[in-house]
């Protein structure tokens, strides 16, 4: 049943998948008004598996790549209507459905979820680190979602179009704040993600684990993320250059993501 939920979900998040692509094509108010209960349902559906799963196993699988996808799709949308309460706007989904989408399907076509073992994953810093971690990512998501909208807007201003997708976005101040806020929110779950994580790694594999290729990735984005930060308070920087280096933290973070396939801390012989 777990995954049967998780198709569901999947099938309303699809939903926002398309509201992403026609708004890009300029006919988003087709679904304007479905959008939002569409991927809500999927959230609630998406909680369920996430739950049912967990009790099914009898555990929490942190090292299971399907779960962790499904996991990460999940804490991003609850990030993205955790700002929706606060802006009511929708256009950040722009890009955080089709990242969600991506992963949550990702999961849900998996036959048999790859598994992997180790002492370490007993650990109760693993909880902390993944969903801090990803609540940090799903920061990350939403202000490189911003920052795509400040661009678009910020070009479409320029060259005096006033329908389509400009109808349909917030003011450039609002998406500035947007991605502003997304990146204080997202920043210590980010930092104390990395903590958690360096604590458990180091005990296991000492200073090996500084060595590691993910490890190092995942620095290098923490610095990218503070530098983001450092710039907007002390140089006052906004607008075009915190959005293009925004853009730049989330291609180093699918970077960090991808680097699981090669990382010797982050794998584990499967069971």
């Amino acid at each position: 049943m777990p995954l049967v939920w998780l198709r569901v979900a999947v099938a309303f998040y699809a939903v926002g998948l398309l509201y992403s692509l026609l708004l890009l094509g300029k006919k988003g108010n087709l679904l304007a008004r479905v959008v939002e209960p569409a991927v809500g349902f999927g959230l609630i559906f998406h909680f369920v598996s996430l739950v049912e799963y967990t009790v099914l196993i009898g555990r929490l699988s942190w090292a299971s790549i399907h779960y962790s996808e499904s996991l990460l799709a999940f804490v991003a949308m609850v990030v993205f209507f955790i700002f929706f309460v606060g802006y009511r706007t929708t256009s950040p989904g722009i890009v955080i459905f089709p990242i969600v989408f991506i992963l949550t399907f990702a999961s849900a076509v998996g036959q048999q979820p790859v598994t992997f073992t180790s002492p370490a994953l007993r650990s109760s810093w693993i909880f902390v680190h993944v969903v801090m971690i990803f609540t940090g990512y799903a920061g990350l998501f939403l202000s490189f979602g911003a920052s795509l909208l400040y661009l678009m807007q910020e070009r479409a201003l320029k060259a005096k179009s006033a329908d389509g997708l400009l109808s349909r976005l917030p003011s450039l101040q609002t998406i500035d704040d947007i991605g502003y806020n997304s990146l204080l929110f997202g920043f210590p779950f980010m930092t104390f993600g990395l903590i958690a994580g360096s604590v458990l790694a180091i005990a296991k594999y000492g200073p090996f684990f500084f060595t590691d290729p993910k490890i190092l990735l995942s620095f290098i984005m923490w610095i990218v993320y503070m530098l983001l930060l450092y710039t907007r308070w002390s140089s006052g920087w906004r607008g075009r250059r915190a959005a293009l280096l925004a853009t730049c933290a989330f291609v180093i973070a699918l970077g960090v993501w991808a680097a699981n396939s090669f990382s010797r801390v982050h794998r584990f012989p499967p069971l």
